[in-house]
């Protein structure tokens, strides 16, 4: 069945819904959304109907339904659980000329309902001509996930402006070319930001002196742990767009592989040992590719401004006049806690948690050791894997307890995760014997525990050996 698309105004426009259920209540909150004047037709309403039908929001008519009910309506849905009924309402519709929806029963229906992506006013609505009504909805799932949300302010921004900018532009080429550089300049890119009258000032002033060339710029984003899919939709639509990705060793090959592919890829990770790109180098790569014109995309691993240098990038950049914004990601202490299990407060056990880096013994001295010693608290640790027996000595030394829990979770939210539980004073010896790689996170505290209970992704170590390593 070939469908005609249609968008129906139906603002202050009298619309049937027969049906008095759940279907039925979702069917006017959409067609109240849209400005009708509803009526819903049915015995009994469920409460939320009959106080919208209290509040005057919408129309009651009791009992069995009448062919009348259909006088000067625009439009019917029958949203009853009774075909029979569908199809008697859909039949008097048919004979008065009226569109009617059965739902989801499309071969009564004379209109279909798609799913929709609301980005208003921009609407995008999805058909399979109600054969499959599922697939439509994941369509729109995917649809979410790529379209910028200040594409509805952009449009509602064009739509204002309009006239000025028919007049403007009146060759269609030229029009398209200026339409163009609203949605790839600094006008989204101000909406984006919330920053609504900097976008229509820029929108004005593009319109006296014409669209300027679209400015490089740089956006850090946040890869998050490991797993793909704790990539933010915002995270994903920024790899979508980039020209250029410079990426850290820590982004794992399954978000990468969600990057634009014509994009220029740039590693520039830190491995210890191994090669190392100097941060001056990096930024050096930033400015130049932003001041070439380019969308420049600085994909970091977990979240940019936690242990990521993303406040020293985002200076820089600043300081040369590169306009740079930021995509947050989750970050390590909160996505592997979660992937192993554990709750980082607890009323019982933790009022507070504190991150920290051990990447080296240096940035360990500067530490207060007597308040990470305190009970009452998650320590959470980034990059400390080669500083483990100087981080258990230190915090021993100032009395933490030699039984506090700890779990160290090596490739968090990866398939190849593994948890290693045990006590405080063993940690060393433990992760040396059950050959822990980086990346690895550890969580020192009594929540730590919570991961032989609350664990469910991936492998936990079986730590029988404790007392081998004491």
């Amino acid at each position: 069945m070939r469908l005609y698309p249609l968008f129906a105004d139906l603002n202050g426009l009298p619309v049937l819904v027969v049906g008095g259920g759940n279907v039925a209540e979702r069917k006017v909150a959409a067609l109240l959304e849209a400005g009708a004047v509803v009526r819903v037709g049915a015995p009994h309403l469920l409460p939320a109907l009959a106080e919208q039908v209290a509040d005057g929001r919408i129309a009651h008519i009791g009992g069995d339904f009448e062919p009348s009910w259909l006088d000067d309506v625009w439009l019917v849905i029958a949203a009853t659980d009774n075909r029979e009924l569908n199809a008697e309402v859909a039949a008097h519709a048919t004979e008065r000329r009226i569109l009617s929806n059965v739902v989801d029963d499309p071969a009564l229906s004379r209109f279909q309902v798609p799913a929709v992506v609301d980005r208003a006013p921009l609407t995008i609505g999805i058909s399979t001509a109600g054969a499959a009504p599922m697939f439509a909805r994941r369509v729109r799932e995917t649809l979410e996930s790529h379209l910028d949300p200040a594409i509805g302010p952009l449009v509602a921004l064009a739509q204002r402006h309009r006239k000025a900018i028919v007049d403007a532009f009146p060759d269609l080429a030229a029009r398209r070319r200026f339409y163009d550089a609203l949605y790839d300049g600094p006008v989204l890119q101000l909406l984006r930001h919330a920053r609504h009258a900097e976008a229509e000032a820029a929108l004005l002033d593009a319109l006296d002196h014409g669209a300027p060339p679209v400015p490089g710029s740089v956006v850090l984003v946040g890869a998050g742990p490991g797993d793909p899919g704790l990539l933010t939709l915002a995270g994903l639509r920024a790899l979508n767009r980039a020209d250029v990705i410079l990426h850290d060793q820590l982004v794992s090959p399954g978000v990468l592989a969600m990057t634009r592919r014509d994009a220029e890829r740039i590693d520039v990770g830190k491995r210890g040992g191994g090669r190392h790109t100097p941060q001056s180098e990096i930024n050096a790569l930033l400015l130049r590719h932003a001041r070439a014109g380019r969308y420049v995309v600085r994909l970091k691993g977990g979240d940019p401004f936690v242990f990521g240098r993303g406040g020293e990038e985002m200076q820089y950049l600043r300081r040369h006049g590169v306009a740079c914004t930021i995509v947050p990601g989750v970050t390590a202490a909160v996505a592997c806690a979660a992937y192993a299990g554990v709750s980082l407060t607890h009323r019982e056990h933790a009022q507070s948690v504190r991150l920290l880096t051990a990447h080296c013994k240096d940035s360990m001295d500067t530490l207060d050791w007597a308040a990470l010693a305190d009970e009452r608290q998650t320590l959470a640790v980034y990059m400390g894997l080669a500083q483990l027996s100087h981080l258990t000595e230190r915090l021993l030394a100032h009395g933490r307890a030699p039984s506090t829990p700890f779990a160290l979770i090596e490739y968090g939210t990866l398939p190849q995760q593994r948890v290693l539980r045990g006590e405080l004073h063993a940690l060393p010896a433990l992760a040396s014997m059950n050959h822990i790689e980086a990346p690895a996170l550890l969580i020192i505290g009594q929540v730590a525990m919570m991961a032989d209970e609350l664990g469910w992704f991936g492998e936990t170590v079986d730590t029988a050996n404790a007392e081998l390593a004491a």
